[in-house]
């Protein structure tokens, strides 16, 4: 059993401080990486772009950094050890007190991106800007042919964008359909070659449209499948709007995420009916019942391709320092608890719920991957291509918003979560990172990643307003 607190964790060994040291002088000093040996707030004005070739060199494209995983206090970290290949395991050993730390209010100081920066990935990868210009671009999903489709949710659109296999800009670039309240969640059905229906999330509902493959415009009116989502404002820890979507493998059931409406349910007043869950349909709209509840903000769906199971990228609750409560990934269990607002992380009972509801302290679930806390964990998917080396098919990857309510920022990057035989291993992986400048700007706030046709990842940015490719080109 876990106790309601932990105490503060041990002092890593030695190897973790110098690993750590390592990495915060590799991405210090400039040109490092490439002498390193083998083996890395929502809703914001943003400031505006202009188009920048790529830097050509590939070797200013990747880091690479020490294969160790980090542990312990050294887990933890902040953006200055964030490395392509830098390995993170997190516990619920690691976990401090409440209120350790202050709770502060560090919101992105977001810059135009810097002449000389781009982001990094492992060596062997290679960044393309493929689109800019966008109008906060959010989630993003590949239609069975290859399109890409691009939520920009402030406008209420989805935007279709077509390329090549392998190229680095797309051809088409439209609008596929207006007129949306909020959109982020997108899914293409039945799954397969040739669904005959997108269907998209708004804040307060779920709707449809006849689609086909090839289709740059919405062929019909939205559907109305689910009309009463409970909706959301955009608050400071709160009142969280986005609402994914996914459906099960064998298209039988339709999943749907909803936030909580408060941090913590401080003001129990507070109406949060059906939030803080992920809501379970039929694929038109019937059958309804709570799949999963005491979810703080489940971002992120995803449905395994192999397995079938049903994960998703979480949120966790704010106010209690630094280090708490830690953001996580992890296979969702029907019927199961997790924890908020009276508990997180186990038997961890949160201070401002003291004393409350300890019938089901022993009934929450410990999820799969703890990430550093206050990363924002937003979309994640399966690599379901060829072209990126074996080992990372079928693993799942996540886009890291960015920390607020962290001292040290921590998240603004791609992590990779390994896999074996479907199984999560407790790490994960830094993939992309570089959007963080070295006096603590950021100019890129990942929020959507998706498999391309190609086998590229594409990676949506809401902070330079921008969609990036990744590609393999090898050793």
């Amino acid at each position: 059993m876990i106790p309601a607190t932990r105490p503060r964790a041990g002092r890593p060994d030695t190897i973790l401080h110098t690993i750590t040291a390592i990495i915060f002088l590799c991405l210090s000093v400039n040109g490092c990486a490439a002498k390193q040996n083998p083996r890395a707030s929502e809703g914001q004005q943003q400031p505006q772009q202009q188009p920048r070739a790529d830097p050509a060199p590939q070797q200013r494209d990747t880091v690479r950094a020490p294969n160790a995983t980090l542990t312990g206090r050294a887990a933890l970290g902040d953006w200055t050890t964030d490395a392509p290949g830098v390995r993170r395991r997190i516990t619920t050993a690691d976990l401090t007190r409440p209120f350790d730390t202050p709770s502060v209010d560090t919101g992105s100081r977001l810059v135009a991106r810097p002449a000389n920066a781009w982001p990094k990935v492992p060596a062997g990868f290679k960044v393309e800007e493929f689109a800019n210009g966008l109008d906060n671009p959010r989630l993003v999903r590949i239609a069975p042919n290859g399109d890409i489709f691009v939520v920009e949710s402030r406008p209420g659109r989805i935007r279709i964008m077509r390329a090549p296999d392998g190229a680095g800009q797309p051809t088409v670039n439209d609008i596929f359909v207006n007129g949306l309240t909020r959109p982020f969640g997108i899914a293409f059905y039945p799954s397969g070659a040739n669904p005959q229906y997108v269907y998209v999330a708004n804040t307060g509902s779920v709707v449809r449209f006849p689609y086909r493959n090839g289709d740059l415009k919405a062929r019909g009116e939205a559907e109305m499948i689910v009309p009463d989502i409970p909706g959301g404002g955009q608050l400071r820890g709160g009142g969280h709007w986005t609402r994914d979507i996914a459906f099960s493998l064998d298209g039988k059931k339709m999943y749907v995420s909803v936030g909580s409406h408060s941090n913590v349910w401080e003001n129990e007043r507070e109406n949060e009916e059906r939030r803080a869950d992920i809501l379970e349909y039929n694929p038109d709209g019937t059958g309804f019942r709570i799949y999963a509840w005491g979810i703080r903000n489940a971002v992120g769906l995803a449905v395994h391709p192999q397995t079938g199971d049903l994960w998703a990228s979480v949120n966790e609750r704010d106010g209690l320092g630094d280090d708490l409560v830690p953001d996580y990934i992890t296979r969702v269990r029907a019927g199961g608890f997790y924890g908020w607002p009276w508990y997180y992380l186990g038997a961890n009972q949160d201070p401002r719920h003291a004393g409350k509801r300890p019938d089901l302290r022993d009934k929450v679930v410990v999820p799969d991957v703890l990430l550093q806390s206050h990363s924002a964990s937003l979309q994640m998917t399966f690599y379901t291509g060829t072209q990126f080396p074996a080992e990372y098919r079928h693993e799942a990857f996540a886009a890291e918003h960015g920390s607020w309510n962290r001292s040290r920022r921590t998240g603004y990057k791609v992590i990779r979560v390994p896999l074996r035989n479907g199984v999560p291993t407790g790490e994960y992986e830094d993939f992309m990172t570089g959007f963080v400048t070295p006096e603590g700007g950021v100019w890129g706030r990942p929020v959507g990643v998706a498999t391309g046709r190609d086998g590229a990842l594409f990676v949506t940015d809401d902070g330079s307003q921008t969609v990036w490719r990744i590609s393999y080109q090898g050793k």
